[in-house]
């Protein structure tokens, strides 16, 4: 298996910091790579809910992930303070492409880095909607650099 192109923080413009926690730390000493996903989650929805004003509590729409992946390159651990960098990958109709990578503070390239995939539905119904123009010029600016 080929390794991923690394990302570097440059790519990024919204960082969200993350203290890691005790219980996050597996028997082996690091980080368990399920609790990656739980800091992905964290961080994107934190750029919707900050940059955006999404209400995840009374809006008509909601995002459900379909789809998710991540590439671990180093080691995390409790107690270090992380920073989630989040990008936007591609905005379709009614889906939101996430880059996301994790970095050691002040480090420039990615301890881990991947992707997931938001489809808006109606909160009701759960059909699939379209993003709403005044959310999607601001996620716009988050497109990811090369």
């Amino acid at each position: 298996m080929s390794k991923p192109i690394l990302k570097n923080r440059d790519q990024f413009k919204f960082f969200l910091d993350i203290q890691t926690r005790w219980a996050d730390n597996d028997i082996y000493g690091h980080v368990n790579n399920v609790t990656y996903y739980s800091y992905f989650d964290t961080a994107a929805n934190s750029l919707l809910i900050q940059k955006t004003g999404f209400d995840i509590h009374n809006s008509e729409i909601i995002g459900l992930v379909v789809d998710s992946a991540c590439s671990f390159l180093q080691e995390l651990s409790f107690p270090e303070i992380i920073e989630v960098g989040v990008a936007i990958g591609k905005i379709g109709n009614s889906s939101l492409r996430y880059e996301l990578a994790i970095f050691k503070q002040g480090q420039p390239q990615a301890a881990a880095q991947g992707h997931f995939v938001h489809v808006f539905v109606d909160r009701a119904n759960r059909k699939s909607t379209a993003i709403p123009e005044n959310m999607r010029d601001v996620l716009i600016e988050y497109l990811l650099t090369d």
